[in-house]
């Protein structure tokens, strides 16, 4: 077991002042590598696209910079921590067979992280293309999830995406893993060919919706078979995509429906969802109240 020593008071004679576009790491420096390409910059972390070992061969580099705000020696425990974590993570989906990215290499005294590029989109960009386009042929309407004609064949598109994504998440949770932020941006539609047809197959407007799901971004998973925290990884799943895709808010049944019969114990997390759920809307109800009450108050104070 490693021994952690204390950390000293940060020194001020020595502060980092902060700086808007963090060093790279060395991992870019080196002369055969591609130029990095920045695809997104979080609150943590940054994400490139570079190469790895060959030019041909795309991959993810999930760039985790140091804090100047934080002590130096709590960052680089932090940044190891969480870059380990994932790194294991990913490597134990990928060893159960659920669809998550390859780790091809990593530093976690450097603080990045690197992994297979997937190709295609988000499931969140797919659907609303998807539902605007079924709205501009009036099939739904603004605030309608459920399509007006039944005999629409999209609609059965809609439907097994769903259960794709009941299905893969299904997957996920029978291994001992939960994501901790699963929204529709963080799973991914991997076309179902391979090769230079693939990127004509995700664009194809007949094809939207379908694909692979990979599921993306597990800088905030963990490793854990309890159910409630399970059930609170679908219950966040299910709060974003009712406030992401809100036309399309009936068809999230159909996830649960996949979900119910993707492993022994589904079932039990779907009853502790419901508990869940009842948690939120107290909470949610609390908030509202207090807000209330406070508009109130400023309203009074206002009056005299």
């Amino acid at each position: 077991m490693e021994v952690q020593t204390p950390i000293p008071p940060p020194s001020t004679d020595t502060a980092t002042p902060i700086t808007a576009n963090p060093p790279l790491p060395n991992l870019f420096n080196y002369p055969s590598s591609t130029p990095p390409t920045l695809i997104t910059q979080g609150a943590e972390a940054l994400l490139f696209k570079s190469t790895y070992l060959l030019p041909e061969i795309p991959a993810a580099v999930k760039y985790r910079p140091s804090k100047p705000y934080r002590h130096p020696i709590l960052d680089q425990r932090l940044t190891k921590h969480r870059i380990l974590s994932e790194a294991r993570v990913l490597a134990k989906c990928r060893r159960e067979g659920v669809n998550v990215p390859a780790v091809y290499a990593m530093d976690e005294a450097g603080g990045w992280l690197m992994f297979e590029w997937i190709t295609g989109d988000v499931v969140r960009v797919r659907l609303n293309e998807w539902l605007e386009k079924k709205k501009e042929l009036g099939v739904i309407g603004e605030n309608d999830g459920a399509e007006r004609n039944d005999t629409v064949t999209d609609a059965k598109d809609a439907v097994d995406l769903m259960r794709r994504m009941g299905e893969a998440v299904g997957k996920m949770h029978s291994v001992g893993v939960v994501h901790g932020d699963l929204t529709t941006s963080n799973l991914m539609l991997r076309p179902s060919e391979t090769g230079a047809g693939a990127e004509t197959n995700a664009a194809d407007e007949n094809n939207k919706l379908q694909g692979e799901i990979v599921i993306i971004d597990f800088g905030l998973a963990s490793q854990s078979t309890h159910d409630e925290d399970r059930a609170v990884d679908l219950y966040v799943l299910e709060r974003a995509f009712g406030s992401t895709h809100s036309r399309a808010e009936r068809l999230f049944k159909e996830v649960l429906v996949a979900y119910g019969t993707s492993f022994k114990g589904a079932l039990v997390v779907l009853k502790k969802l419901e508990e869940v759920r009842m948690r939120g809307r107290k909470r949610i109800a609390v908030h509202s109240a207090r807000r209330l009450l406070a508009n109130l108050a400023s309203a009074t104070i206002s009056e005299t």
